[in-house]
């Protein structure tokens, strides 16, 4: 069972020559592991402007650097879309 280059009780190596992004997603996300988007889209619920902080980094093609962030910094675009909709329908109703 042994592969020649491997001795046993070795851990095998998790890059490979054929796919170099094999190894590349291999550490956890930043900020307890469910990335900045996520971390944002959550505490926004508490304190919006996090919401336009991540969709700053959203549309600043920050999910380049790691594609598992898009979908956080996606979702926090959106609360923050909904939030200015909603905050300047409130304002128009209570000014007018």
């Amino acid at each position: 069972m042994d592969t020649g280059d491997q001795r046993k009780g070795e851990y095998a190596p998790r890059s490979d020559s054929e796919n170099p992004l094999l190894g590349k997603f291999d550490k956890p996300l930043p900020c307890f592991g469910c990335g900045i988007g996520w971390f944002s889209f959550l505490l926004g619920f508490v304190c919006p402007l996090l919401w336009y902080y991540a969709t700053i980094l959203y549309f600043g093609n920050y999910y380049h650097k790691d594609p598992r962030e898009r979908a956080g910094l996606a979702a926090s675009a959106i609360a923050a879309l909904v939030f200015t909709i909603a905050a300047v329908i409130t304002v128009a109703v209570i000014v007018l």
